[in-house]
């Protein structure tokens, strides 16, 4: 199917195990659009995501990323369909026995990059865009939460992904480095990369407004103005 949207699903159904965690569910994302992913623990957001990026299979209805039908790829073009996509987690992922220069260096070298001149310049310019220049040379446990986060950012940028999926990206940072992260995320989709992000944080929606999508009841639904007032103590657990 061609089609204008980097991300099209209609009518999805994806389950884990014999859990279904998504039914008759549909979404797009467009070119450089940003769309928040909100919804309870547990509610499918993060299933959502993973099955993206092919970790957890669509068992029914259509499903396309990055010009890749999800239905009937095979393993060997998943390595291939994942390089269009940048993968920001929770709790960061940086390998530990590294700075994070090495970090980013491991990452193009596994993804193919061989020549040490075009590896320094592309680090150069991921750690400038995530406002990180001068800390490439330090430690993962040397950084603060905030700063790890923006090199795992960094890290999902290196090979010029079509699209940023970031799941909790604030969950374990203060409100102030949260809504710098966001900010960021906002600042990289107006550069043109399409985000969708996953986030209980209700505060950081309405702060930077952007089109909601709720998981609630295994269906995908859209909400059109925004999170209302006291939403989140009742969505929240």
């Amino acid at each position: 199917m061609k089609s204008e949207f980097l991300i099209q699903l209609e009518n999805i159904e994806v389950c884990q195990e014999e859990n279904v965690i998504l039914s008759d569910s549909s979404l797009t994302l467009s070119k450089g659009e940003f769309v928040y992913v909100i919804g309870k623990v547990g509610s499918g957001k993060s299933s959502l995501l993973k099955t993206l990026y092919c970790e957890i299979p669509v068992r029914k209805g259509n499903a396309y990323v990055a010009g890749y039908n999800l239905r009937k790829i095979k393993n060997r073009e998943i390595p291939y369909l994942r390089r269009k996509l940048g993968i920001v987690f929770q709790d960061f992922q940086l390998l530990t026995d590294r700075p994070a220069i090495k970090n980013l260096e491991f990452v193009l070298r596994a993804t193919g990059w061989k020549n040490r001149n075009e590896i320094n310049k592309r680090i150069g310019e991921v750690l400038e865009q995530v406002g990180m220049p001068n800390k490439g040379y330090k430690m993962p446990h040397e950084l603060s939460g905030g700063e790890q986060q923006r090199i795992a950012i960094a890290r999902a940028l290196l090979n010029t992904p079509q699209i940023i999926l970031a799941d909790e990206p604030t969950g374990n940072l203060d409100p102030k480095t949260s809504g710098q992260i966001v900010r960021l995320l906002h600042d990289i989709c107006q550069e043109g990369t399409a985000v969708m992000m996953t986030t209980h944080n209700y505060n950081i929606v309405n702060a930077f407004p952007a089109r909601v999508v709720k998981c609630e009841n295994i269906k995908l639904c859209s909400i059109e103005q925004g999170i209302p007032p006291g939403y989140e103590e009742t969505e929240q657990e």
